[in-house]
């Protein structure tokens, strides 16, 4: 089909192009071969009057007119792949459709084990994808790649539609028989404790404002990749462990630890679901919102 001129279906390659900024690697995205991905290149620089794509020393980059195609070809393409993809109504027992949702390994504990639990009855050919948050996840969530983001407020990326999914505090996690630390750790305890944390491809976010107001005075012992490992190093130490309050009320029921109160002021957060407005009125994402909504409203309130 033509619009104005141009093979509508070049707009895929161009958004491959302009996203791999390189012939072999936007071929072999589209599975096609380089000779055919550079026979669509010339083809779209004749349409568009324009290189697209320039070597630059040892590297291709885009050409200012290639640079302001991006947003607007992915947009585009965004809005067809809603408009087709959005039918009259979604009735979940029938459907096979499949959801991708970007969240941590804390969400999916506090959340998402338990709402997938119900969706799996009532939607049993819907399948879910569950990936872990990188920095490239908002860059996803805009082409189309994912559905749904889980993140605390602080991250969310303004252009989006979301909403509030529940409210979360920290606290210290220590050995349950521990006698160094009691049921609150002071500020001094908290920077001379050694401590077990959490990094992948950057701090957490409790990491990032404490580091900020208190620079190199925590001594990280352990570091691991996820939330849900960091109880299980503290037992039989006298390590301590920052954690999200809810996910630390699971972990004391399943291994012998404890949580104690953190005894300087922190602040809270809000951790937040996102999703791209133009799947606003998409049957599905609206089933799905409602569903993890209706799971978040559910949960238990905040320990003291």
């Amino acid at each position: 089909m033509r619009y104005q001129r141009l093979d509508l279906n070049l707009l895929t390659a161009l958004r491959a192009l302009l996203t791999e900024r390189n012939v072999t690697r936007a071929a072999d995205s589209l599975y096609l071969s380089q000779s055919a991905m550079s026979g669509i290149l010339a083809r779209l620089r004749e349409y568009f009057d324009d290189p697209l794509i320039v070597p630059v020393a040892r590297r291709m980059e885009l050409t200012p007119l290639g640079e302001s195609l991006i947003g607007k070809v992915n947009d585009l393409l965004l809005q067809i792949d809603a408009t087709l993809g959005t039918k009259p109504g979604f009735e979940p027992e029938k459907s096979g459709r499949h959801f991708v949702v970007v969240a941590s390994d804390y969400a999916i504990a506090v959340l998402l084990l338990d709402a997938l639990r119900e969706l799996h009855a009532s939607a049993p050919g819907v399948t879910f994808e569950f990936r872990q948050p990188t920095r490239l996840a908002y860059q996803e969530l805009e082409s189309g790649e994912v559905d749904f983001i889980i993140a605390p407020e602080w991250h969310q990326t303004k252009g989006f539609s979301s909403c509030a999914l529940w409210e979360d505090t920290y606290c210290a996690v220590v050995d349950r028989d521990s006698t160094e630390y009691g049921d609150t750790v002071s500020l001094e305890q908290y920077k001379t404790a050694r401590h077990v944390s959490t990094e992948n491809r950057g701090p957490p976010m409790f990491e990032s404002w404490f580091d900020k107001r208190h620079i190199g005075e925590r001594r990280i012992e352990v570091r691991v990749p996820n939330f849900t490992l960091l109880p299980t190093l503290v037992i039989g130490t006298s390590r301590l462990a920052t954690m999200h309050t809810r996910l630390a009320a699971r972990a004391c029921e399943q291994w012998p630890v404890r949580r104690a109160r953190l005894g300087f002021e922190v602040p809270p957060f809000v951790e937040m679901l996102q999703w791209h407005s133009y799947r606003d009125l998409d049957p599905g994402i609206v089933w799905v919102r409602e569903r993890l909504q209706e799971h978040a409203k559910a949960l238990p309130a905040l320990a003291a």
